[in-house]
């Protein structure tokens, strides 16, 4: 079978009811504006029919293909191993739950054909996000670009059309701890933005919580920055600094008035304080060097479970029970 013109990765996990609702406004857009296309699901670990929907979908219009991951290994490896089995020239990455509009990709497919190989949705409009989310995320985009080695466009996500050679740049990327905006950013390529405004979750609701988010942001600033790590540096100074005025002061004192009992309190409290400074910068430390550990172990990104309508690539399953030859 010839490669398409067009792969939509669509990372999903429980999400049947989202499904058909997605299809039904994606495969017109889809049929209007591309010579040929393919609909990969990734079914990251589901624990409803979200599988089952997508086999029996499957089986009407062999279009519409799936990976069912092991387990559930997180959205970020959902796309990458998406982006690994796509075969399009392009490849259009997009939610299931409808907040991406799929009328956006002709658009998308317009700018590609005029030679951008980075097309990213741009969102316009954070109205209907929590006040708190909405001010963390503007500041991490400052935040971002303020320490970052990679400059994040405002409102860009993981909604975007990636032409073949984006998509293999990124296929060479396998570290562990993804940060996939990080990624698009950093791999460069003609790029321009499409601005959309998000739509209400068809159904369902979200699963990145407060504490998701969050974490999900330090692992974006610690995999593009070393920062947390040089500013230690820089508070070290400050220290010892702050340190030897403090030792000039008291050795001056005592020699104009004579010696001093020493405070029991103040003792306790310096203590205290420079004790919290090592132990947070050995937690910094720590983050980073758990960081290595897990890319030194080289596991797979992703096991593979089951391949509905995809044709297996590299070592994406897992390998058939060889104890027949065991000695």
């Amino acid at each position: 079978m010839p490669d398409p013109e067009l792969s939509v990765i669509v990372p999903v996990l429980n999400e049947s009811a989202n499904i058909g609702p997605l299809l039904g406004r994606l495969v017109p857009v889809l049929s209007a504006c591309a010579a040929s296309f393919e609909v990969l699901f990734v079914d990251d670990g589901s624990t409803d029919d979200t599988l089952a929907v997508v086999r029996a979908v499957h089986e009407d219009d062999p279009r519409i293909r799936a990976l069912a991951l092991s387990r559930n290994f997180g959205k970020e490896v959902a796309i990458a191993a998406g982006l690994d089995h796509a075969r399009g020239a392009a490849v259009v990455i997009i939610d299931a739950d409808l907040q991406h509009p799929p009328e956006a990709i002709a658009t998308f497919v317009a700018r590609w054909r005029e030679g951008y190989k980075n097309v990213y949705g741009q969102r316009v409009d954070r109205a209907g996000e929590h006040p708190v989310r909405r001010f963390l995320t503007e500041h991490f985009y400052r935040l971002f670009a303020s320490v970052g080695d990679t400059e994040l466009p405002e409102g860009a996500g993981d909604f975007r059309l990636l032409d073949a050679k984006a998509v293999a740049a990124l296929r060479k990327m396998r570290e562990h701890a993804r940060f996939s905006k990080g990624l698009y950013a950093w791999i460069g390529f003609k790029s321009i933005g499409v601005p959309f405004e998000v739509a209400p979750r068809a159904h369902g609701a979200t699963r990145f919580s407060f504490r998701k988010l969050t974490l999900f942001a330090l692992d974006g600033l610690m995999s593009f920055t070393t920062l947390p790590l040089r500013v230690w540096t820089y508070i070290g100074l400050a220290v010892s600094l702050l340190g030897l005025a403090l030792a000039t002061f008291f050795l001056t004192r005592t020699l104009i008035l004579g010696v001093d009992v020493p405070g029991y309190a103040s003792l306790i409290v310096s203590i205290t304080f420079f004790a919290g400074i090592q132990l947070l910068s050995f937690g910094v430390i720590g983050a980073y060097v758990g960081r290595i550990f897990d890319e030194v172990k080289r596991r797979p990104l992703y096991l593979v479970e089951e391949h509905i309508g995809v044709e297996p690539q590299g070592e994406d399953t897992l390998a058939p029970d060889s104890r027949a030859d065991w000695p």
